[in-house]
């Protein structure tokens, strides 16, 4: 899943946070904040808890990473990629994909109105079974 991306070492970040980062852009699969601690303290193992979640949160916002949420269940997810792109996520064993769909502005200007909500944003989420678990 790796992505082309600006060079880690010209962010001016901390170490721990350069940790985070490379590790979230080497995955294969977007990770949970546990995945991301778990290899992080594989890389370095002084790492705290604390730190990876608020290099998590600093990361997201400084536009490094993004961040997938999926409703109140089931654990949110950090992704390299941060330009718009949907996702399928399955059901049974909770595999996560990117889709890059073009979404059509009538799409948008619909689910506006039947929400009344003002759109900042538009994700598809897909979701069923992956082709191992079908």
């Amino acid at each position: 899943m790796r992505h082309a991306s600006v060079e880690i070492s010209s962010l001016g970040l901390t170490k721990q946070r350069e940790v985070i980062l490379k590790v979230i852009r080497e995955a294969e699969h977007h990770l949970t904040a546990n995945e991301v601690l778990s290899e992080a303290k594989r890389r370095l193992p002084t790492i705290s808890f604390a730190t990876v979640y608020n290099s998590l949160r600093y990361l997201k916002e400084a536009g490094h990473i993004a961040e997938i949420q999926f409703g109140f269940s089931g654990a949110n997810r950090f992704d390299a990629k941060t330009a718009r792109h949907d996702h399928a996520i399955c059901n049974r064993c909770g595999k996560l994909v990117d889709m890059d769909l073009g979404l059509p502005e009538e799409l948008v200007k619909l689910a506006a109105t039947f929400s009344e909500f003002k759109p900042e944003s538009l994700e598809l989420t897909l979701r069923g079974l992956c082709p191992e678990c079908k």
